[in-house]
């Protein structure tokens, strides 16, 4: 799209930047998350401007329109869900800052989600994944650092990637993380995971960061933080290594550590806390998880299966 295409009114542009700020300092959201909502909300200006209104004169029916075109352009329903949330906190904002009287989303129905559960690779696929980075170069010893710690631990890509030296205890092996919303937990990393580290922060952790100084656990090849984006081209590189052809995700560790400590009789209630899950519901998915894996076992070898 070009800039042109782009084109937004200034009035649509300083509510946006007033929304966000507001945002940012009243609860604290991550950049990912603030970055979605600019995303979302840049668009609909940019729909806006084409059809000469702007957010202060949107109508509910102008709103539907945009929500009818999305979905012709293939856009799903959890993300469109994701962008209502987002539109009417936008407009909850601006009659609180009396900009408007009433917000136009208010009497919008979110669209019907299902509920897809996440995919998750088996033990087996486990163990051949953090089999996969084998050498003494620097880059693999930090890779099965971060692997092994990444399935002991449960963390999110984002949470990994952010860890600080000073965050990582190991002599009690405890990775103190600042998950969604800065809320903090304790998670245990377990022997393997901390011998790893250790190898990790003692060889190789040295040899990347050369005459540089960061307090970044896992830096790149530039010594500096590592993105998302490279360490999940990471696990993919890795993945191929192990011969795995699964179709992973980001956070596929993260689902394999909540649904094999559920497989192995962990309480929900635990999995949720080791997540850094606010809402049991979210966790809830991995039971489910867990009880087709179980009825797969049971048909599989149970002689009446």
């Amino acid at each position: 799209m070009s800039n042109e295409e782009k084109k937004i009114h200034e009035a649509d542009a300083q509510l946006l930047t007033r929304f966000l700020d507001s945002i940012w300092a009243e609860k604290g959201l991550s950049d990912n998350t603030l970055s979605s909502y600019r995303r979302d909300l840049e668009a609909l200006a940019v729909w806006l401007y084409r059809k000469r209104i702007n957010f202060v004169s949107l109508s509910p029916s102008d709103l539907q329109s945009y929500l009818a075109d999305r979905f012709s352009a293939g856009i799903g329903a959890r993300s469109t869900a994701r962008f209502l949330s987002c539109v009417r906190g936008f407009y909850k904002f601006l009659v609180r800052e009396r900009v408007l009287e009433s917000n136009p989303a208010t009497f919008i129905e979110n669209p019907k989600l299902g509920r897809p559960l996440p995919k998750s690779l088996t033990q087996h696929d486990v163990e051949l994944l953090l089999q996969a980075p084998k050498g003494e170069e620097a880059v693999t010893v930090r890779d099965r650092a971060m692997l092994e710690l990444l399935y002991a631990s449960g963390l999110r890509v984002s949470e990994l990637t952010g860890l600080q030296m000073a965050e990582v205890n190991l002599r009690q092996g405890v990775v103190r993380v600042f998950g969604k919303g800065s809320k903090e937990r304790l998670v245990p990393m377990g022997a393997v995971a901390q011998q790893a580290l250790e190898e990790y922060i003692r060889i190789a952790r040295p040899v990347l960061l050369g005459d540089k100084l960061t307090n970044v656990l896992f830096p790149s090849t530039r010594a500096q933080q590592m993105t998302r984006q490279t360490f999940w081209h990471r696990i993919k590189y890795w993945a191929k290594v192990a011969g795995i052809s699964k179709p992973l995700s980001p956070h596929t560790l993260r689902h394999a550590f909540a649904t094999h400590l559920l497989n192995h009789g962990a309480d929900i209630r635990s999995v949720q806390m080791l997540l850094g899950h606010s809402d049991i519901s979210t966790t809830q998915i991995y039971t489910h998880i867990a009880k087709e894996r179980l009825k797969q076992l049971h048909g599989e070898h149970h002689p009446r299966g």
